[in-house]
């Protein structure tokens, strides 16, 4: 499982780790600033020297913050030249790009700063606390209770109808990457990446097969003409057939195969520029 629909709406499963993640951070933080501060009204430690209070819930927030601010930065950073040509795409923080150690050494800063009149206990909580939510993510990646093989080791050996109803077999395609696409005319991640997939299209090496799931021909047709898409392989799949094979949970879901026909990656849910480049080849000067 890449992913758990909820409605038309896609949760990835490595996205509600982070979120089970922060949980027990918030959670271990919460329940350790009230056990000081208990000792405190009892007198057993003496409070930091004029510190103000300190609300679990704000400093949760700055540290939820300023992860993403960092993770999506240095992500950004390291995958600048697939930015440079789409720089609004840094906005979407809806799409994958996160940097899990640069968005962890920005929650790290911003803590300090925050906690620096709190006294030296606090900021040892706080950092005991970011520490145990990233043990907690990495554990659940390793382990990934929820995660399972894909289905589909190879290009699976299916025809389907092209949009001129002219029969393409699948495994007959071949090309250096050859990436599926799965998706329909009423799923807005399916439309936003579509002109991102065309731009694919005209890369050496790579071939993209858009495959229509559920769908009559003259609601793609439609659609495609819409939005002056034009591939070669613009497929239906009426009895949603790639879905049942790759276990989606919903769409888009794309599947790209090597030069042999494995498969290489599949990703459940809108891709990013970066993302697709860096399973694409190398683009020649």
């Amino acid at each position: 499982m890449d992913a758990i629909a909820l409605g038309p709406a896609l949760i990835s499963v490595e996205r509600l780790y982070a979120f089970v993640a922060a949980l027990v951070m918030l959670i271990e933080f919460s329940l350790l600033i009230r056990l000081l501060a208990r000792m405190h009204a009892r007198g057993t430690t003496a409070p930091a020297h004029d510190s103000p209070p300190l609300s679990p819930s704000r400093w949760f927030n700055r540290m939820l913050v300023s992860w993403v601010i960092g993770a999506r930065l240095t992500h950004v950073a390291l995958h600048w030249a697939s930015y440079q040509q789409a720089p609004l795409d840094i906005l979407k923080l809806w799409q994958p790009g996160y940097h899990l150690l640069g968005g962890m050494l920005a929650a790290t800063l911003a803590s300090l700063w925050l906690l620096r009149r709190h006294g030296a206990i606090r900021q040892v909580i706080a950092l005991g606390s970011l520490t145990l939510g990233l043990t907690a993510f990495l554990g659940l990646k390793q382990l990934d209770p929820l995660g399972n093989d894909s289905a589909i080791e190879a290009m699976p050996a299916i025809t389907l109808n092209h949009l001129d109803r002219r029969p393409v077999a699948l495994n007959d395609i071949q090309d250096e990457r050859v990436i599926v696409n799965l998706w329909a005319t009423w799923c807005p991640p399916c439309r936003r990446e579509m002109p991102l997939l065309a731009e694919a299209d005209q890369r050496p090496g790579v071939t993209v097969v858009l495959a229509n799931q559920g769908e009559q021909a003259l609601a793609v047709t439609r659609f495609l003409k819409s939005e002056q898409l034009t591939l070669e392989y613009a497929l239906l799949d009426p009895a949603m057939q790639l879905m049942a094979l790759a276990e989606a949970q919903g769409l888009p879901a794309t599947l790209v195969f090597d030069g042999d026909g494995q498969l290489i990656e599949r990703h459940i849910g809108e891709l990013s520029r970066a993302q697709l480049d860096a399973l694409l080849p190398a683009s020649q000067p």
